[in-house]
């Protein structure tokens, strides 16, 4: 072989393997991303009594809903659910932990348990109170009235709990206790 010909097919696999050493790189690096950015948060909804299938449900619409959290039933828990005689609320701890009471005076007062459900685990995402009194927002809660059964955030809450889960502040003061019952509902 000459010494031209030998040039050029080393010239040529120098090429080649500068080309493909960053694309595979670029690819494991995609791959990783993808996968570091999924936060998996575990809830448990053993003590939510009569509204574990709206839990479960709930958490269903959020995992449709945004791509960087995932929640699952299990242990040890992120989050709780409990069933209690008051007021649906939660408690943020810090975004994605805390505690969601899914009280029976709302269900009992007409409003749908799977909206409840899905607006409580918004507080544990990082979603604030809004009381817009428009069903097409979660997050509007009670003060959409007792007809909303809409149980699905829109795209601003959609786009605020990626953005949550991206390092970016969440608009909640974790520790508080959200509730939203009429009595805190503005006419």
């Amino acid at each position: 072989m000459s010494r031209i010909t030998r040039f050029g097919v080393a010239l040529i696999l120098g090429l080649a393997c500068l080309v493909a050493i960053p694309v595979q790189a670029t690819l494991v690096h995609a791959a990783d991303t993808r996968t570091a950015a999924v936060r998996v948060l575990r809830y448990d909804a053993s003590r939510a009594a009569e509204f574990r299938s709206a839990v479960d449900q709930a958490a269903q619409i959020w995992n449709s809903s945004v791509s960087n959290v995932r929640l699952v039933a299990g242990s040890p828990a992120d989050f709780v659910v409990l069933a209690d005689n008051g007021w649906p609320r939660a408690q943020p701890t810090s975004l994605g932990r805390g505690t969601v009471w899914m009280g029976r005076q709302a269900t009992a007062e007409g409003h749908n348990p799977l909206r409840i459900a899905t607006h409580e685990i918004g507080h544990i995402l990082g979603l604030p109170d809004r009381r817009t009194g428009r069903c097409t927002d979660l997050m509007s809660g009670a003060s959409a009235g007792t007809n909303c059964t809409n149980p699905y955030p829109n795209a601003a809450e959609k786009a605020e709990v990626q953005r949550n889960f991206a390092g970016f502040a969440p608009a909640i003061d974790f520790g508080e206790i959200y509730v939203d019952s009429p009595e805190r509902v503005a006419s």
